[in-house]
C-alpha cells in the first residue's frame, strides 16, 4: 500500500521522495549543471530503492513532463516524451536537475525537521517524509493502484491552493464553501474545460467525485463559401493526442461521424492546434457535439482523494487535506525552531567562554603557558573560570588574532545577536499564533515566486444549483467603482458611525477611481448589470468576488465579457422576475427612455443580451425598476429636470408604454444645445406628488429660461436662501448636488408632472445671464427622506457624509446652498443617500469606523427606496 499511495503530508510516494532526496544528496540543484539521468537512477537504486531501473526512470521522466505535472519537480534536458505518447529517450542520453520548486519540498531537511530511517541495507539513512513548504498533494495530485484500492487526486493551481491554505490558517473553522472561493476547481496542466460544479463539490466534500472535462475548441471560417473548421486548442488531462486523431479518423472512416472533410495536426512548440475541417453543408457545432460524445475530446476524471494518513489509507475531503498539510508544517517549523534554538544556545555558550577568556586574557595566557599539556590546560581553565569542557576547548582552539580588540567586539556582537535569536525562537515555540504566522508568511512567499495563471476553465452546468446550498443566503454589501471594480462584503463586517467633516478614504482605489455605487443584496439574489452600450448581464451575488471594506475588489471585465470601451452604468438587485408589474426603465445620455417588463431579463446568456438599441452618439446612464404607480425624474447637466409618469394610459395613449428589449426607446426630455442627462430618479409612493398632471407644453419653463438669459432671477446665496417651508412636513424631498459642492432640497410638489418629451423645468441654476454660476454643473438628483444622510464622493476618492436635515429646503428654481467644503481643484463626482436609524439601533455607533463602513451598512438600492 505504501508504495502505490502518496503521503498526505508531502504528496509523494516513496519512489518520488527517493528520487528527489538522491538529487539533494548529489547537490543536483536547479542552478547547477545537468547530470545524466542514469547517474540519478543508479544512485537511487543503489542507496534507497532496490527495484528495477525502469520504475525509477519512468518516475523521473514523469516528474519532468509539463503535461503530466502541474508544477514539474525535475528539469529535464533531452527527449522526455510527448503528449502524443512518444517514449522518452534512454536514460544514458537524457539529463536532469531539480527545479527551483523542488527545493521548497526539501527546505530545512538538515535541521532535524523530519524523521529519518535506515535504508534497505542499513548503511544509509533516508527521510520518511519531506518537510515541504508546498501543498504538493493538491498542487500536483497523484494516481496509483494498490491492493484493493486506488487513488486519483487531480492537480490544482498552486496560487489557489496557497490562498485556501492561508484562509484555513486564519480561520480553522472555515466552511467548505469559503474554501471553494479560493480553490475553484482542479487545474490540469493540459488546460481544458470542466463542465459542471456538482462533481467538484462532491470531490471536495466527500473525497470522491466525477469531473466532466472537455477539450477547449473554437470554430474558424475557412472561406467565403461559409465552410468552417474546428480547432482544438487544449485537450483533457492524460489524453493521448495521436491516439485521439486516430480515433477521429476511424469514426469518419466508419461513417459514425458525418461532415468531416479533413483532419490534421498543426501542433508545434508553441502549443496544440488540431484542425478538423468540416464539409460545406456541415454545421460545425453539430459535428463538435458528436466528437464530444464519441471521442476523448470529452472525458470523465474520477476523483478519489486517497492518501496515507498516519500509516493508514484514508479518503479525504478538501478541508481535511489542507488540515493535514498545515499540521505537518506546524511540526516541521516547530522542530526547525528547536534545532535552531539548540544551535544558537550551543554557540552562545561557546561565546560566553570566549568572552570570559578575553576579559581575563593575561591570566588565561599565563595559565595555559604554565600547563604541561592540553588536557591539563583545559582542566585548569574549567576549574579557575567555572567553564564547561566545550568552552575550555574553544579557548584553547582560539587563534591569536582573536585576541585583538576588534575581534572581541565581533564576538560580543555575535553573542548579542544570538541572544535576540534565542529570545525570538523561544517566543515562537511558546506562542502558537506566532508559529502559524511564520507558516502563513512562508506560504505567501511560495505563492509570490511560483504561482501562475489558471489553465483549466470551469463552466457552470446543472451542478451549479447545488453550489448555493454551501453558501449562506446572508445580506451582502455590493460595491462598484467607477472604473469597473466590484466586490461583495458580508453586512456583518460593517458598523455605523457618527457624521464626520471632510471624511477619510474608505476603500482602496486606484488613482482617479472612486466608489460609484453600493447597495444591499442577499447572496443568492440575481444582480442585473447594464453597460454604457446598453447591454445587460446577470450574476448571482455570491459569484461576485468577496472582499473586505477596504479592499478594491476585482475588475468587472474578469467576470463579464465587457469590451474595452464599455463600463457598467447600473446594477439592479432583483428579488424575483415573476412580478408582472415590475419593469426596467432605461435612460440614455441623449434623453431617451425605454421601459421593458422585468421578466424579459430573466434568462440572460453569459455573453449578455441587448437592453436598448443606442445611436452612435448616445450611451446608457442608468437603469431603475419601476411600477405602474411610479413617476420618473430626469435631471440634466445644465440644471433642467422633467417629471413624468411611468405608467401607460392605453385608452388616451398617454404615458410610457412597455417596449421590447432590442428597441431604441422614446424621448424622455427635450435637450438644448450640449446639454445631457446626468441622473434618473424614480418615485414609488402614492403621495409622491400632490399636483395634477399638466399635459402640453409648460409655459413656465419658457418664462424661467428668458429670465435667466437676461439675469432677472434673484440670486439665492448661503446667507439668504429662499425658504420653501419646513423639511419635517415632507416624507421625502428632492435633492440636487452640483460639482462645486452646492446642493438643495426641494419639495416634490414643485416638480409638477409633465408630458414626457418636454424640455422640463429649471431645477438648479447652473447659468444666469449667459454666464456659469458658482454652483458648477449638476452631478445628479436623488429622492431622499428628511431623516436620511447623504454620502458624497469626490474625484480624490474622499467620502464625505452629512445629514440631509442640515441642508435647507429651498424653492426649485434656485442655486442652492453650500453643502460641503472642498479642497482646491476637488469636485463632487457622485453621491447617494443612506438611512441609518435601524443600523444604529442594532449595531451601535463607532466613531473610529471608516465612512465607507456606515455607508455600506445603511445604503439600499434606489429601486426600493421611496
Amino acid at each position: 500500500v505504501g508504495r502505490a499511495l502518496p503521503d498526505v503530508r508531502d504528496g509523494l510516494k516513496p519512489v518520488h521522495r527517493r528520487v528527489l532526496f538522491t538529487q539533494h544528496q548529489m547537490k543536483n540543484n536547479h542552478n547547477s549543471a545537468y547530470k545524466k539521468s542514469a547517474r540519478i537512477v543508479g544512485d537511487c537504486i543503489g542507496k534507497y530503492h532496490p527495484h528495477g531501473d525502469t520504475a525509477v526512470y519512468d518516475t523521473l521522466v514523469r516528474m519532468a513532463q509539463p503535461f503530466s505535472l502541474r508544477a514539474p519537480l525535475v528539469d529535464g534536458q533531452g527527449n522526455f516524451g510527448s503528449i502524443d505518447g512518444d517514449p522518452a529517450a534512454a536514460m544514458r542520453y537524457t539529463e536532469v536537475r531539480m527545479t527551483k520548486l523542488a527545493h521548497e519540498l526539501l527546505a530545512d531537511l538538515e535541521k532535524d525537521t523530519v524523521d529519518f530511517q535506515d535504508n534497505y541495507d542499513g548503511h544509509d539513512r533516508e527521510p520518511t517524509v519531506l518537510p515541504t513548504r508546498v501543498p504538493n498533494l493538491l498542487v500536483n495530485g497523484s494516481g496509483g493502484i494498490a491492493v484493493g484500492m486506488a487513488t486519483n487526486i487531480p492537480p490544482h493551481n498552486l496560487g489557489e491552493v496557497v490562498d485556501a491554505t492561508v484562509a484555513f490558517i486564519e480561520n480553522p473553522e472555515i466552511e467548505l464553501g469559503e474554501l471553494m472561493e479560493h480553490i475553484h476547481a482542479p487545474d490540469f496542466p493540459t488546460g481544458g474545460i470542466i463542465y459542471g460544479r456538482q462533481g467538484i463539490l462532491d470531490a471536495y466534500s466527500t473525497g470522491r467525485g466525477k469531473l466532466r472535462i472537455r477539450a477547449k475548441t473554437h470554430i474558424e471560417q475557412m472561406d467565403s463559401a461559409g465552410r468552417e473548421r474546428i480547432v482544438l486548442d487544449e485537450l483533457p488531462y492524460q489524453v493521448n493526442k495521436a491516439r485521439l486523431l486516430e480515433n477521429i479518423a476511424g469514426l469518419v472512416r466508419d461513417k459514425r461521424i458525418e461532415g468531416i472533410s479533413d483532419l490534421r495536426d498543426e501542433s508545434d512548440r508553441h502549443g496544440i492546434r488540431m484542425v478538423i475541417e468540416c464539409k460545406r453543408d456541415a454545421i460545425a457545432e453539430i459535428v463538435l457535439n458528436h466528437l464530444y460524445r464519441l471521442t476523448q475530446m470529452q472525458t470523465t476524471f474520477g476523483v478519489i482523494n486517497l492518501a496515507i494518513v498516519a500509516g493508514q489509507p484514508k479518503v479525504l475531503p478538501l478541508k481535511e487535506m489542507i488540515q493535514h498539510f498545515v499540521d505537518h508544517r506546524r511540526e516541521v517549523v516547530t522542530r526547525r525552531c528547536l534545532f535552531e534554538l539548540r544551535q544558537a544556545e550551543a554557540r552562545a555558550h561557546i561565546l560566553e567562554g570566549l568572552l570570559i577568556a578575553l576579559d581575563h586574557l593575561d591570566e588565561v595566557i599565563a595559565l595555559v603557558r604554565g600547563s604541561q599539556d592540553g588536557p591539563t590546560a583545559r582542566g585548569r581553565l574549567m576549574e579557575r573560570f567555572e567553564l564547561s569542557q566545550p568552552q575550555a576547548q574553544a579557548i584553547l582552539d582560539m587563534r591569536l588574532q582573536r585576541l585583538t580588540g576588534l575581534e572581541r567586539d565581533k564576538i560580543k556582537g555575535e553573542y548579542d545577536e544570538l541572544q535576540e535569536t534565542i529570545t525570538w525562537l523561544k517566543r515562537v515555540l511558546s506562542e502558537d499564533s506566532l508559529l502559524m504566522e511564520i507558516i502563513r508568511d512562508e506560504l505567501i512567499e511560495v505563492r509570490g515566486e511560483f504561482a501562475n495563471e489558471r489553465r483549466t476553465q470551469v463552466v457552470d452546468d446543472l451542478g451549479n444549483l447545488a453550489m448555493e446550498d454551501l453558501i449562506a443566503d446572508e445580506e451582502m454589501v455590493i460595491t462598484l467603482s467607477n472604473t469597473g471594480y466590484v466586490k461583495r462584503t458580508p453586512l456583518t463586517e460593517y458598523r455605523a458611525q457618527h457624521r464626520g467633516g471632510r471624511g477619510k478614504t474608505g476603500m482602496s482605489t486606484k488613482q482617479d477611481d472612486v466608489v460609484s455605487d453600493l447597495f444591499l443584496a442577499t447572496a443568492h439574489q440575481p444582480i442585473l448589470f447594464f453597460t454604457s452600450k446598453g447591454r445587460a448581464f446577470s450574476l448571482k451575488a455570491y459569484e461576485l468576488p468577496k472582499g473586505t471594506r477596504t479592499t478594491r475588489g476585482k475588475p468587472m471585465i474578469n467576470l463579464l465579457p465587457v469590451e474595452k470601451d464599455e463600463d457598467i452604468r447600473a446594477v439592479l438587485p432583483v428579488k424575483t422576475f415573476e412580478d408582472p408589474d415590475a419593469c426596467v426603465l432605461l435612460a440614455t445620455r441623449r434623453g431617451k427612455v425605454k421601459k421593458t417588463v422585468l421578466s424579459a431579463y430573466s434568462k440572460i446568456r453569459s455573453s449578455g443580451i441587448i437592453g436598448v438599441v443606442l445611436e452612435d452618439s448616445d450611451d446608457l446612464i442608468d437603469a431603475r425598476l419601476v411600477y405602474p404607480n411610479s413617476t420618473v425624474m430626469l435631471a440634466t447637466r445644465n440644471g433642467m429636470s422633467i417629471h413624468f409618469r411611468s405608467g401607460y394610459d392605453k385608452e388616451n395613449g398617454i404615458g410610457l408604454r412597455p417596449m421590447g428589449r432590442a428597441t431604441r426607446g422614446v424621448k424622455g426630455i427635450n435637450l438644448k444645445g450640449d446639454d445631457v442627462v446626468v441622473s434618473l430618479a424614480v418615485l414609488h409612493t402614492e403621495e409622491r406628488v400632490a399636483a395634477i398632471a399638466e399635459l402640453g407644453e409648460d409655459d413656465e419653463t419658457e418664462a424661467e429660461q428668458e429670465a435667466l438669459e437676461v439675469g432677472e432671477v434673484t440670486s439665492v446665496d448661503d446667507d439668504n436662501p429662499e425658504s420653501a417651508g419646513d423639511i419635517d412636513d415632507y416624507s421625502f424631498v428632492i435633492m440636487t448636488i452640483s460639482a462645486n459642492g452646492y446642493g438643495k432640497l426641494t419639495a416634490p410638489e414643485q416638480y409638477r408632472i409633465q408630458r414626457r418629451g418636454g424640455q422640463g423645468l429649471i431645477d438648479l441654476r447652473t447659468h444666469q445671464g449667459g454666464k456659469a454660476t458658482k454652483t458648477g454643473l449638476v452631478v445628479g438628483l436623488r429622492v431622499v427622506r428628511p431623516d436620511a444622510q447623504v454620502l458624497l464622493l469626490t474625484d480624490k476618492g474622499k467620502l464625505i457624509r452629512t445629514h440631509v436635515g442640515q441642508i435647507r429646503l429651498v424653492k426649485r428654481n434656485t442655486m442652492g446652498v453650500k453643502v460641503i467644503n472642498l479642497e482646491k481643484g476637488e469636485q463632487v463626482v457622485s453621491f447617494d443617500h443612506i438611512h441609518v436609524e435601524e443600523a444604529d439601533e442594532e449595531i451601535g455607533v463607532d466613531e473610529s469606523a471608516e465612512p465607507m463602513e456606515s455607508a455600506a451598512v445603511e445604503s439600499v438600492a434606489d429601486s426600493a427606496e421611496v
